[in-house]
């Protein structure tokens, strides 16, 4: 079944009949539910196939599942499971924002379809808003980012910090008993088996909802629980447990069995209870850091911890993102520094990253790429007074070890301006004809707000997302992609004695991944997540996108394991590594993943009609 054709196997008051059961619409009346069921459209999916793709257009319709399970995957990482039922969409509908999250079909299901326009009546509604204000968790997702404990626990199963069976209750039980129960057995949370799945009520809900909010303790727990809840499998490693928990802004995650069953919990206490030296504690005693100079005593233990934790085996992505959370604690306690120095922002700000910051690629080796936007003013006061902050917080940085960009794309220089003034310049790198306006787009499009509260992303992201519109920039951002040689060479593509790992290796793939991304209105950041996107938008170049997703992971580990051993010997991390030194199976693996990039570029042109001409 396609989008638009009609089952005809269910009639108009089958269709109301199920929207009935659906939680947001449950007070509908038959003439309220019997307008929807009329609007209703079909929609199949095949196993795989997906819906809603992460960092794509902005949803202009509300999904509703009506057979079948669908994964919700986040930065390609599976979050929850969809069941028959739930909602879709309707975040960035509502928002008209780029979904957070992909929808992959797990076998063949069937979704309901209901226009854009009657979905955003149906939630405006004042039990449709009550409905929204349980389940939307989106500014968790902007706040969370991925941690990880110490090596020491890397090798555990999370249920090795388990502690014992689950409590679980039925919703109808009252808030009393229910924490009557955790008290009794010690936990600071307890499940709730809810109609669609599980529940969650934590004690933060008790004082949150109950002491402070006034909810009665005789109402149901339902009355306070969150739903659906994160979950884990029992086989997951308890440094992966903790990445989740920092992804999705969660203290608690329910651990399930390969059959579904709930084993157990553990919370971010269990986790933390392991070892005190963590990127946890890490990221404390940088928040905690009372000037500047203890600031720069925390940041010293970075290089340290980084190979602890590489030496763990944890792979690439998640190191990286450990890296860039750390970046993020130290970029905000100096802004709050320049804040005390200097008096509080006369007008709201956001601090912008670019680059390796923006995609959470960060490495030992990566320099300082920044900028800053304030909301529109008349007043040049402004101006200079983030001007003084932004060097203060460059300064900081510098000291802290992350060196100003050589092109000085820092927030101290010419990458500070009026929020107008940022549409403008990504504005003109789209209407760009000249290679110099397309490598100001390859930065300032890697972006992402790192602290301050006036919001960009969608007045920036609705600018990128017009990238398909304009041919002449994206022929010269397809450039960028082809014409960067990887690091070998001659007939039989051996690999170059010096390799720029950086430079020779991870750059095409990032240049690469970035206009297959613009050129499809994909507008996420993360180049494997460009790559994972693309994938599910093109069947066609799913196969070329997997490929570079290998290289680039062989790549980064091994720009990871010379950053590490450079620290061990005492030196400043660079990219340039002497392939001569390798082993033979880490040459050869370098050797195929460069080869890979090479012939992805020979058929990456190809996408670009009319390249050759320019």
């Amino acid at each position: 079944m396609s989008e638009g054709t009609v089952d005809q196997g269910e009639s108009l008051e089958d269709v109301a009949t199920f929207l009935s059961g659906v939680e947001a619409f449950r007070t509908l009346d038959r003439d309220q539910l019997s307008r929807v069921a009329a609007s209703v459209t079909h929609r199949g999916l095949r196993a795989g196939e997906a819906l809603i793709v992460e960092g794509g257009h902005p949803s202009t319709q509300l999904w509703v599942l009506r057979d079948g399970a669908l994964d919700l995957l986040r930065r390609d990482h599976l979050v929850t499971v969809m069941t028959s039922g739930e909602l879709l969409g309707y975040a960035s509908l509502l928002t008209c924002t780029a979904p957070a999250f992909t929808v992959r079909a797990r076998g063949e299901c069937t979704l309901y379809c209901i226009p854009g326009d009657l979905g955003i009546e149906l939630l405006s509604r004042e039990d449709g808003v009550r409905w929204l204000a349980t389940t939307q968790r989106d500014a968790l997702l902007y706040a969370a980012r991925s941690l990880s404990p110490l090596p020491e626990v890397q090798t555990l199963p999370v249920t090795s910090v388990v502690r014992g069976a689950p409590q679980l209750c039925d919703p109808e039980m009252t808030i009393s008993e229910a924490a009557e129960l955790m008290t009794a057995h010690g936990r600071s949370a307890i499940l709730v088996r809810a109609r669609d799945g599980l529940g969650i009520v934590t004690d933060v809900d008790l004082r949150e909802k109950v002491v402070v909010g006034g909810v009665s303790r005789d109402a149901p727990v339902s009355a306070i629980m969150s739903a659906p809840v994160h979950t884990i499998r029992s086989d997951t490693l308890a440094a992966e447990a903790s990445i989740a928990m920092l992804t999705l802004g969660v203290n608690h995650l329910p651990v399930l069995a390969h059959d579904g069953t709930v084993v157990g919990m553990v919370s971010a206490g269990d986790l933390m209870s392991l070892e005190a030296r963590n990127p946890f504690a890490l990221r404390r005693s940088l928040h905690r850091a009372r000037d500047e100079d203890e600031l720069v005593a925390a940041a010293g233990d970075i290089p340290k911890l980084f190979v602890d934790l590489l030496d763990a085996r944890l792979d690439a992505p998640v190191l990286c993102r450990v890296l860039t959370i750390l970046h993020d604690a130290l970029t905000v306690r100096l802004l709050e520094l320049a804040f005390e120095r200097h008096g509080a922002p006369p007008v709201d700000y956001a601090w912008l990253v670019f680059g390796s910051a923006a995609r959470h690629e960060i490495t030992l080796a990566s320099d300082q790429d920044n900028g800053l936007a304030y909301a529109d003013t008349d007043d040049p006061a402004v101006n200079d007074y983030f001007r003084r902050v932004a060097e203060d917080v460059n300064g900081g940085l510098t000291r802290c070890g992350i060196e100003p960009d050589a092109n000085s794309v820092l927030a101290s220089a010419e990458w500070r301006r009026s929020l107008s003034g940022w549409k403008k310049i990504f504005s003109d790198c789209l209407e760009g004809d000249d290679l110099q306006r397309v490598l100001r787009a390859s930065v300032c499009f890697d972006y992402r707000q790192a602290a301050g509260r006036l919001y960009v992303e969608q007045a920036l992201t609705d600018v990128m997302r017009e990238a398909p519109k304009h041919r002449q920039f994206l022929q010269w951002l397809s450039r960028l992609g082809s014409d960067l040689p990887p690091s070998i060479g001659g007939f039989r593509k051996k690999l170059d004695p010096l390799v720029d790992i950086k430079k020779g290796g991870l750059l095409p793939i990032q240049n690469l991944a970035r206009y297959q991304a613009l050129s499809r209105g994909i507008t996420i950041q993360a180049t494997l997540d460009r790559l994972a996107a693309v994938c599910d938008l093109d069947a066609g170049g799913a196969e070329c996108g997997r490929t570079l997703r290998e290289s680039y992971l062989t790549i980064k580990q091994l720009q990871l394991q010379h950053h590490a051993d450079a620290v061990r010997e005492g030196r400043p991390p660079d990219n340039t590594i002497d392939t001569r030194a390798l082993r033979p199976i880490t040459r050869a693996n370098l050797q195929e993943a460069l080869r890979e990039i090479a012939a992805a570029q020979t058929r990456f042109p190809r996408l670009a009609s009319g390249w050759r001409g320019l």
